[in-house]
């Protein structure tokens, strides 16, 4: 009597992949594989070197329940609970907001900051609104001499974030913070690093559902016309920074005239030798650097 052949991962990933590419979505292949790869504890090097390996019934089971909710819109950092960014892995939850790629460039140049300090001094680096400690954690693992602060007003979002210091061994030069912004932080800072809630109020129910539905409000809502973080960031950073420290704020696109406003009138300008303004691989102006005037 014939017996069902056991399904081979190869072919298992073609599958997967072309039921979420028949659902629009772009990043198919790679989204089969981090779903696979999460349930069936195989390796990116496995699925090419072990093309004919055997997936049993019940990880296949599992992965079509998760390719359902990834079919319907779940990113698929939420369904395996982490997400890459910078060449590490960080922990997800519905605390935080995914990392996205675009804000590598602002990590890119908070590390050439830190690492030109003239007195060759270890750098002290505030990080407001932190999150998943994507920031923080990156620059800390990067500049090995630097501590940090990081502060978010979601204690469930600082477990995570402290979480990830742990997992990439900068716990003990990481201290966390539940507060408001900057409210009740102490002391001096070289660098004063945030990525804040940028989007309207008014524009937050015409997000993408993947975002819309699965990040934190709170990560995403910047009030009335989307600048109310940095209203508050550039209030605090004059009183939070060292003679010749920066601040190196992420916005969206199209807000970089606004925010430079909003931080001439604390008393800010472009710093970094006239190169204050960072574009990310886009060209979009994505973050900028200040000092005071």
């Amino acid at each position: 009597m014939a017996t069902n052949m056991p399904l081979e991962v190869a072919r298992l990933h073609l599958e997967i992949a072309a039921r979420l590419r028949a659902a629009d979505i772009d990043t198919a292949m790679l989204d089969g594989r981090l779903i696979i790869c999460h349930v069936t504890g195989l390796s990116d090097v496995d699925l090419i070197a072990r093309p004919q390996t055997p997936v049993s019934d019940d990880q296949i089971l599992k992965i079509n329940k998760m390719t359902d909710r990834r079919q319907a819109g779940e990113p698929v950092s939420r369904l395996i609970g982490y997400k890459e960014f910078f060449g590490r892995r960080f922990q997800v939850t519905p605390a935080t907001l995914d990392p996205r790629p675009d804000t590598e460039v602002l990590v890119e140049t908070g590390v050439r900051l830190l690492r030109a300090l003239a007195d060759g001094r270890p750098a002290r680096m505030l990080d407001i609104g932190t999150g998943t400690g994507a920031i923080a954690v990156t620059l800390l693992a990067e500049v090995m001499s630097a501590t940090a602060v990081a502060t978010d007003i979601s204690a469930a979002a600082l477990e995570i974030c402290r979480g990830n210091a742990a997992l990439h061994g900068v716990d003990e030069r990481l201290e966390t913070v539940c507060t408001n912004w900057a409210e009740g932080v102490s002391g001096s800072f070289d660098l004063v690093v945030s990525n804040p809630p940028y989007i309207a109020s008014c524009e937050i129910a015409g997000l993408a559902a993947d975002v819309r539905d699965y990040d934190p409000g709170l990560a995403l809502d910047g009030g009335a016309d989307g600048l109310d973080a940095y209203r508050a960031i550039f209030s605090d950073a004059a009183m939070l920074m060292r003679p010749g420290g920066h601040v190196l704020v992420e916005f969206g696109k199209g807000q970089h005239e606004a925010v430079l406003r909003i931080a001439a009138q604390a008393g800010f300008a472009p710093g970094d030798e006239g190169a204050g303004l960072v574009r990310d691989l886009a060209g979009v102006i994505r973050c900028a650097v200040f000092e005071v005037c």
